[in-house]
């Protein structure tokens, strides 16, 4: 029996990855057989695959990745972000078998949450990496700023239903609009390799600096990695003035505090509602009650 932490179970049942849940004990045991690996427990903060440390032959630590079938296109997108980073910015990759869904990654350290420093100092280092990933990739095959945003007008509003209308109409209103603007706003001469989900799980301690892991790997404009972190700790959102933390990420990155702005809203709403279908709680409901008190 292989351990699978809950929100990774809930997420492969929201899927109907049944099967993948079921095959994973003779997955990893491949795994271990070809890519001459042992597989340790999985990490219990994964929440979008299953992740365990291992220990390649020789005795050198790394960490596999496996994720489920119905994410293939995501398994894709995050190779190609890996393989154009290279080790800087976003954490080195070893292997991969994407037939499995398997990718053998380097270890890193502890995450932005697990250092708990204060959120200033979080702001400074989330900028500071993603500016490292920021960088022209044309011809590149993944999707861009414009089909995200239509893909998350889509997933808000049948989500918003499918949930019982858990916030309030003027919020996925205000989200979608936003949304729209941003979708009308794209341009592929101005657009980026960003990561997509720059949060503070998502960047690990390195021996020089941080990394980013589990990169999403979009075409877009830049500011949407700084809309992540508008989404992020809700209620210290609304400490003080909102658009403190847009005008803040603008500054420091040189980009433009509205579409960081609009970006945020879309992203408070979407990843709000996936938080209720999956239980990442409280911080779901905390991302629709403050988007119901900004949209207000």
């Amino acid at each position: 029996m292989v351990g699978v932490p809950e929100l990774v179970r809930n997420k492969a049942l929201a899927l109907g990855a049944v099967g993948w849940l079921d095959s994973l004990p003779e997955l990893i045991e491949g795994l271990e057989r070809d890519w001459m690996i042992s597989v340790g427990d999985p990490f219990p903060s994964a929440t979008e695959a299953f992740v365990a440390a291992v220990t390649v032959q020789g005795g050198t630590p790394a960490v596999l990745k496996l994720i489920m079938p119905r994410d293939v296109e995501a398994a894709r997108s995050e190779l190609a972000v890996l393989r154009v980073a290279n080790g800087d910015g976003c954490v080195a990759l070893l292997r991969h078998d994407l037939s499995r869904g398997a990718l053998l990654l380097e270890q890193l350290g502890p995450s932005l949450f697990d250092l708990d420093l204060p959120i200033e100092h979080r702001h400074e280092i989330l900028c500071a990496t993603a500016l490292r990933i920021w960088k022209p990739a044309p011809g590149l095959d993944l999707p861009t700023g414009a089909e995200k945003g239509r893909w998350l007008i889509d997933q808000i509003t049948r989500g918003w239903h499918e949930l019982g209308q858990p916030c309030s109409e003027r919020a996925v209103d205000h989200a979608i609009a936003c949304a729209e603007r941003r979708v009308a706003a794209h341009d592929d001469e101005r657009a980026v390799l960003v990561h997509g989900d720059v949060h503070q799980w998502n960047t690990l301690q390195a021996a020089s600096g941080y990394k980013f892991v589990d990169p999403d790997g979009l075409l877009a404009e830049a500011e949407y990695d700084l809309g992540i972190i508008m989404r992020e700790d809700p209620l210290e959102l609304l400490e003080a003035d909102p658009w403190d933390r847009a005008h803040w990420l603008a500054h420091r990155t040189g980009l433009d505090a509205t579409a960081i702005w609009e970006w945020g809203a879309v992203e408070r709403v979407s990843t709000g509602l996936l938080g209720l279908r999956i239980g990442l709680e409280p911080v779901a409901s905390q991302m629709l009650e403050v988007a119901d008190r900004i949209a207000g």
